[in-house]
């Protein structure tokens, strides 16, 4: 077998795209959500990774820009793996802890990027009517993940358990 030359190697190696997203909650378990003005399911917080930006980098990005507040960015909750999906290419989607945050906080945003239309804290089950089925499932795992303290894993929203191979 013939092994190509690095930079050839390194040009046919996968490209996935990437997403990082924030979980803000409130103390009575509701989700901040926003509505977007360029479709019909609301997200969480978050946006794209930009060529050579850090899911991390942009998770505060996201948040600084979507709904102006500047804060430490938590711990990762989540990573999840997404199939090609049409058009769209498989990739990765991130979920950060973004921590708690009052209806106080959430009365005092006010969106002024193109983007969104408005905000607003949601129970998970609620959540779940204005999401799309694979964020439904990651926000009820990265609540899970809050309340664990570890990092879940999933495909297309699902969690999984990674073993070795036997």
């Amino acid at each position: 077998m013939d092994l190509l030359p690095f930079e050839q190697y390194a040009a046919s190696l996968n490209r996935k795209r990437t997403s990082a997203g924030v979980l803000f909650r409130d103390g009575v378990g509701r989700v901040l959500l926003v509505e977007t003005t360029y479709k019909r399911a609301w997200e969480i917080p978050g946006g794209s990774v930009d060529a050579d930006e850090a899911p991390w980098r942009t998770a505060v990005r996201e948040v600084a820009e979507e709904i102006h507040l500047d804060r430490p960015l938590g711990r990762l909750l989540l990573i999840d793996y997404v199939p090609t999906d049409g058009p769209m290419p498989e990739g990765l989607a991130f979920i950060f802890d973004g921590g708690l945050i009052t209806e106080e906080e959430v009365a005092g945003i006010e969106p002024t990027d193109p983007e969104i239309r408005s905000v607003g804290l949601y129970t998970p089950g609620a959540a779940r009517d204005l999401v799309k089925p694979i964020l439904a499932r990651r926000i009820e795992a990265a609540l899970d993940a809050v309340t664990t303290g570890g990092l879940v894993l999933c495909e297309s929203g699902h969690r999984v358990t990674v073993q070795g191979r036997r």
